[in-house]
């Protein structure tokens, strides 16, 4: 075996690993790489938002510590339904903190008379049917009628007070999207 014969087999290797490493054309590499972060950055700046549930609020449904992707475009088409997981964003009045985002479902759409009667959602004097629901609650509440720009937000852990939980009237501006995953 002569000496460039044993060199050959590493040749081959290392030709391998380059290739698979920056590819045949360093420079057309470079701008994929280049394109392809860009284009990750504007999809999770502008529409897609990763978040992780922090509490019980929103179980069985979403639990705690689970990851999540927002749809910040999913709205631009139409407005938001009953029934929808959305991002909330609450954000201090002073500035002084990062903005708060939580996990809702949305149960009263904007026009309507929301309230808490006997462990179920009155919608208009109506229960409201909801089948993600699955244990009842105890709430009683007074019947909040929502404006035109309003949203009646709720997490689906109702076995919890009432007063641990975040819920009520939001302004449509305050909804970053709607849960897709």
């Amino acid at each position: 075996m002569t000496a460039r014969q044993a060199t050959e087999p590493n040749k081959g290797f290392l030709g391998w690993l380059r290739v698979v490493t920056i590819g045949r054309n360093p420079a057309t590499t470079l701008v994929r790489a280049v394109v392809l972060g860009v284009l990750c950055w504007l999809v999770f700046n502008y529409t897609l938002l990763p978040i992780r549930v922090s509490g019980v609020s929103m179980e069985p449904n979403y639990h705690d510590g689970a990851a999540n992707v927002i749809n910040r475009l999913v709205y631009k088409r139409h407005e938001p339904q009953r029934g929808d997981v959305v991002g909330i964003r609450l954000t201090p009045d002073d500035g002084s903190k990062p903005s708060i985002i939580y996990l809702k479902r949305i149960i009263g759409l904007p026009g309507e008379t929301v309230a808490f009667r006997g462990g179920h959602v009155m919608i208009n004097g109506q229960v409201l049917d909801e089948p993600y629901e699955k244990e009842k609650c105890d709430w009683n509440t007074v019947t909040m009628k929502l404006g035109p720009g309003d949203y009646f937000v709720v997490g689906d852990n109702r076995t919890m007070s009432q007063f641990d939980h975040f819920f009520g009237k939001v302004e449509r501006t305050r909804i970053v999207g709607k849960v897709v995953w």
